[in-house]
């Protein structure tokens, strides 16, 4: 006989975003319209083309860690995954002494630290020459600043380390590296872990920073970023015709998943419930999405199937939305397809425009948006929308918040290597 599939609901969630150090703050100025995206001051970007970002200005989040023997030697992502950890587990109300460590694990998306060297970072800025790089700086630099040390509290893994023994996380314990999809694929295999009956509490979602001059350059010289430096606030503009790349941001967002019936045994708050989960690979290309779109309308499906969910049920789609020309065209054909004539209808927007894009950590704050959008009732804009694109023809919820009964959203992720993953996100109880 089968076994009754255990519920998957979400306790707690943390967060530290270009917007705000906190959910509920960056949940206000993404309903309000604004941007958090403004001059990169990391480093010296005045060579490169792109030279804004989206970047967490709160120097306490950074400084809070300057005589900690571990974390002062970490790289930022670190440091913002153990503060909205922190949050996660806080806003849950979990006791670490009662919880079984044995059944209790984390799986984070995450990605690799900021430049594991700040001489050799800035060595590289400054060899910038807007078409090519002296790859001779790069071997000087490495024999010159190279620490062993440092660079193992950069690895992609040890957030979902630090964490795990901070809070006695005894059970699994995995770090998901899918670029742009991570955090989602997180979430969803974290919830994978519980309804298997694996683990009681997960710790997921994911942390990432790119904001240095290896991510910058990557990026420029793949002609992905925005150009825009002379309006950086307006940057980012999903599924608008004059759409020119994408916005680099960093930041963190954790979520406390647990079994249905262990939260209510202790009382616990319920943001809602993971009810759907889907990942696919394109089999195509490195950089690009399949033309049409074939593999995300199949992990939209495929999340649609696993929550027992007919497409009109679903009341929100938080898009991936980047800004990009191929992503923003074929993600609106991809959802046409699986959402059919309901497409036209269903209210999608990207919070993207307001955040820019966190790589790693994208989808886990993204999940969070969609849990406050269902509490709330307010359907989130998508800012610096101006110039409607004749072939993107949704509901963009442009420019302003709207207020709708939000019971049921779908959030996907979408990550270079041809990385797909949706996930939904329901009212509790439905």
């Amino acid at each position: 006989m089968a076994r009754e599939r255990r519920r998957v609901v979400v306790t707690g969630i943390g967060a530290v975003t270009p917007m705000a150090s906190n959910v509920e703050d960056t949940w206000k100025g993404i309903v309000a319209g604004r941007s958090a995206v403004g001059p990169t001051s990391l480093f010296d970007s005045s060579a490169f083309p792109t030279t804004f970002s989206g970047e967490i200005r709160d120097e306490s989040l950074i400084t809070r860690f300057a005589s900690d023997p571990e974390l002062s030697r970490a790289g930022r992502n670190v440091r913002f995954a153990v503060v909205a950890g922190e949050q996660a587990f806080a806003d849950a109300g979990l006791d670490k002494a009662e919880i079984d460590g044995r059944r209790f694990g984390v799986y984070l998306g995450s990605g690799e630290g900021p430049a594991d060297c700040i001489k050799f970072a800035n060595l590289l800025a400054r060899s910038w020459t807007g078409s090519e790089i002296d790859t001779s700086i790069f071997i000087k630099a490495a024999a010159e600043t190279f620490d062993n040390i440092t660079e193992i509290y950069q690895e992609p893994n040890t957030p979902a380390g630090l964490l795990a023994r901070k809070y006695g996380a005894l059970g699994p314990n995995l770090t998901c590296l899918t670029a742009c999809a991570a955090s989602s694929q997180a979430i969803g295999e974290a919830g994978a872990i519980i309804r298997r009956g694996d683990a009681d509490v997960m710790f997921t979602g994911g942390a990432h920073s790119m904001i240095h001059p290896f991510g910058v350059a990557g990026f420029n010289l793949l002609h992905a970023l925005s150009e825009r430096n002379d309006a950086p606030g307006r940057a980012s503009r999903p599924f608008d015709k004059t759409r020119d790349g994408f916005v680099l941001s960093e930041g963190a967002a954790m979520l406390i998943l647990e079994e249905l019936s262990y939260a209510l045994s202790r009382g616990a708050h319920i943001y809602g419930e993971l009810l759907g989960y889907g990942t696919t690979g394109d089999a195509y290309r490195v950089t690009d999405m399949h033309p049409e779109g074939r593999s995300a309308r199949s992990a939209m499906q495929m999340a649609l199937d696993d929550a027992e969910l007919l497409p009109r049920q679903v009341d929100y789609i938080n898009a991936h939305g980047t800004s990009t020309d191929v992503n923003d065209r074929i993600e609106t054909v991809a959802i046409k397809e699986v959402f059919g004539e309901y497409g036209r209808r269903v209210p999608v927007s990207s919070t993207k425009s307001s955040l820019g894009h966190l790589i790693a950590a994208a989808g886990a704050i993204e999940a969070i948006i969609c849990l406050m959008a269902i509490r709330d009732g307010i359907l989130p804009p998508t800012i610096n929308y101006e110039v409607p694109d004749p072939d993107l023809d949704l509901d963009y919820v442009p420019n302003a918040a709207r207020k709708a009964d939000v019971r049921v959203c779908l959030s996907n992720s979408f990550g270079f290597g041809g990385q797909n993953v949706s996930i939904i996100l329901g009212r509790y109880p439905l």
